[in-house]
């Protein structure tokens, strides 16, 4: 089931991408031949004016066939507009092609693949405000009401005593408590310091944690070591007391679009640290999550409620729009940059050294793409 979920996320989330590529494509009047849901084998398809709408056998995501995207055609399509003497179908041809466009607007249509995935997790978001999204009681809009509070745990180091004890993010911690010491029953002013606290009292003694995971009562044994940035002891976790935010539509969509703004700046923000750490060498291949590992996520959403998948599907798509903006050969944003190149220098970048560059470009991102999934197959074993 969460492989079957996650084809869906996927389909809707790279579908609607191209869609933001089609849209601003035929609006700027550039011939677009075909707008395919899926890979090939192709299952059956209907030619509606000028494009052909394909139905593909892998429901793996979508593509958009934009008429002069290809740097050979579109070399090719500049020599027919500029000839006098050329066949006036050609010229009309040459006119729509995207190449012959001026360079802003082949960038908008570029662009707008990344807008339609923030506008997606903007929707997404604000419908889970409106129907009752998970929220940090600290960064609640104020005066607002949060229900069912609860302490949460938002982050499980990998490898530490809560990873081992079992601990997954989203339990709820109910109480603690150690052969030595009565519970420490969860109350009002139950807070990631209490568990702080609690955990440096008892050293390496073995702690009880009662959590709720979903709607099941779970326990796990955890063992506290000691950090290796300070001397006190920890179980590896990051915590935080959410509960459910509901908001009238007005203000939920106000809210969606904070909330989307913040993550997106966040999501820019890692990739950019781990950019930076694997130009030095110390890159946490741990950090990244491949489409294995994604499915595996998935399906932990799924168990606690169709709002959480929700809220995990608009995070994919601020995910898919930062990586296309990643000015790196064979994304949106290396396209961009090819553009930038050509607006700086007056010419076109040579069909073949573009062509060889998107080409290496792809490969790396498949090798990226094998080794991250080789990580996601190892932690599960």
């Amino acid at each position: 089931m969460s492989i079957i979920i996650f084809i869906i996320i996927l389909l809707v989330l790279v579908v609607s991408h191209e869609f933001g590529h089609f849209i601003v494509a035929k609006w700027n009047k550039i011939r677009v031949d075909e707008f395919s849901f899926g890979f090939p084998p192709k299952l059956f398809g209907k030619k509606i004016g000028e494009t052909t709408y394909n139905f593909n056998l892998l429901p793996l995501g979508g593509y958009v066939k934009i008429y002069g995207e290809n740097v050979d055609e579109a070399d090719m399509l500049e020599v027919g507009f500029m000839d006098k003497d050329a066949d006036p179908e050609k010229v009309e041809m040459a006119k729509r092609s995207m190449a012959n466009k001026p360079k802003y607007i082949q960038a908008l249509v570029l662009v707008a693949g990344i807008v339609m995935n923030l506008l997606v997790a903007w929707l997404l978001l604000s419908i889970g405000f409106m129907s009752g999204l998970p929220t940090s009681v600290s960064t609640a809009p104020k005066g607002a009401i949060i229900h069912d509070q609860a302490l949460t745990v938002t982050s499980v180091l990998a490898g530490s005593p809560a990873e081992i004890g079992g601990v997954k993010v989203g339990d709820k911690i109910v109480s603690l408590d150690t052969p030595t010491d009565s519970t420490l029953l969860l109350s009002s002013n139950f807070g990631p310091e209490s568990v702080q606290t609690f955990v440096k009292k008892h050293g390496s003694e073995a702690i009880n944690v009662a959590l709720v995971r979903g709607q099941e009562p779970v326990n796990a044994i955890v063992t506290p070591e000691k950090s290796k940035t300070s001397d006190n002891m920890m179980i590896g976790i990051s915590m935080d007391t959410i509960g459910t935010l509901k908001l009238p539509i007005h203000k939920a969509i106000w809210e969606g679009l904070k909330l989307t703004k913040d993550v997106t700046v966040g999501t820019v923000v890692g990739f950019y640290n781990l950019i930076t750490s694997a130009v030095v060498g110390k890159a946490d291949m741990n950090s990244l999550t491949g489409p294995i590992g994604i499915v595996g996520v998935v399906g932990d959403a799924a168990k606690f409620g169709f709002i959480y998948l929700l809220s995990f599907t608009a995070l994919i798509s601020i995910n898919l729009a930062v990586i296309n903006l990643v000015p790196f050969p064979a994304l949106d944003g290396g396209r961009l940059l090819f553009l930038l190149i050509e607006k700086i220098k007056g010419s076109r970048i040579k069909p073949k050294v573009a062509n060889t560059v998107n080409a290496i470009g792809f490969g790396l991102l498949m090798l990226l793409m094998i080794v991250i999934s080789y990580h996601d197959i190892v932690k599960l074993l």
